[in-house]
């Protein structure tokens, strides 16, 4: 099977068929939320119906980069910040293939900072999880980008002098047409949310809150979560962009006084993703560009077809 004849291939997928035979037990840490990032991509692509052969995770440098070594479909490991590049060029070559980008919060906010708001803003449809444990975790604890600020870490022995960034009111900004943050504590939530995030047409984005026992012992281990769904407190309308921008707002400084907020933000069903837009315009085949390679006859390029300055 390839991940042409396996797309639209309807059949009900077990999830133990994403645990990979060479390599099936994650090396993480004991008690690293990375494991709740795993069971729940298991869980929602088996519960899609979803077969590994019509799946690219993409994946960029950190704890966070194993996760295709440890999830069995078509997997890229690119270098640090560079998981967002590689699966927008496989979801353009390819736009049966369900694209699944990952990496962590240093990674995906700080080295990949750039790709992450340009994907935003031209709204690519692939779904992009953040691992955001306010640490660099593989390279032995240094500050990133959503680090606390006063949190002493071997960059920063004095405590870190610099405001962590707002991940999810970036997103906003930036333009994502789907926004939601999850906690590798809250397994059931973490797997709908996923669900959804790839159910959806357009650039989702997920800030998945994994605890790092090992180098960030001072972080909060993300409990007890509220969903702001199942609260009264925090009704608003998902759709309404104003109401979602208060919403993050809040959720982002109640993280860093241990009241953790958690839910959809921000749903826009309306924005066409960039590969409609791109066909709207005639400036994309309707034929999958990756196919041509099999085809009888002088192959072609993808420059051929797609605006080049895009």
């Amino acid at each position: 099977m390839s991940a042409f004849s396996a797309i639209g291939d309807e059949r009900e997928v077990a999830q133990d068929e994403f645990t990979p035979s060479i390599e099936p037990q994650p090396t993480w840490c004991p008690g690293c939320g990375d494991y709740g990032v795993l069971k729940a991509l298991k869980g929602a692509m088996a519960e899609l119906g979803k077969n590994p052969e019509e799946i690219l995770l993409a994946t960029g440098i950190g704890c966070s980069g194993k996760l295709n070594s440890y999830f069995d479909s078509y997997g890229f490991h690119t270098i640090h910040g560079r998981s967002l590049p590689v699966a927008r060029a496989a979801k353009l070559a390819n736009d049966g293939l369900e694209v699944i980008a990952a990496g962590g919060d240093g990674d995906g906010y700080g080295i990949g900072g750039n790709h992450f708001i340009h994907t935003a803003r031209e709204n690519h449809d692939m779904t992009y999880i953040v691992f955001n444990n306010e640490v660099f975790g593989l390279t032995k604890g240094q500050t990133s980008p959503t680090s606390p600020k006063g949190h002493k870490s071997k960059t920063q022995p004095n405590g870190n002098a610099k405001t962590p960034i707002r991940p999810l009111s970036m997103s906003l900004t930036a333009g994502s047409s789907y926004v939601a943050r999850t906690a590798a504590v809250n397994p059931n939530q973490a797997k709908e949310i996923i669900k959804e995030a790839i159910q959806h047409d357009g650039f989702s984005h997920v800030d998945f809150l994994t605890q790092c026992p090992t180098w960030n012992k001072d972080a909060k281990q993300y409990v007890p979560y509220i969903d702001i769904q199942d609260s009264e407190e925090y009704d608003f309308d998902i759709h309404d962009r104003r109401a979602a921008q208060d919403a993050m707002h809040e959720t982002e400084d109640a993280l860093y006084e241990g009241k953790v907020l958690t839910g959809r933000y921000f749903v826009d069903d309306e924005r066409p993703s960039y590969q409609q837009e791109k066909r709207q315009r005639g400036e994309l085949p309707e034929q999958p560009l990756a196919e041509r390679y099999f085809e009888d006859g002088e192959w072609e390029r993808s420059y051929d077809f797609i605006d080049r300055h895009a």
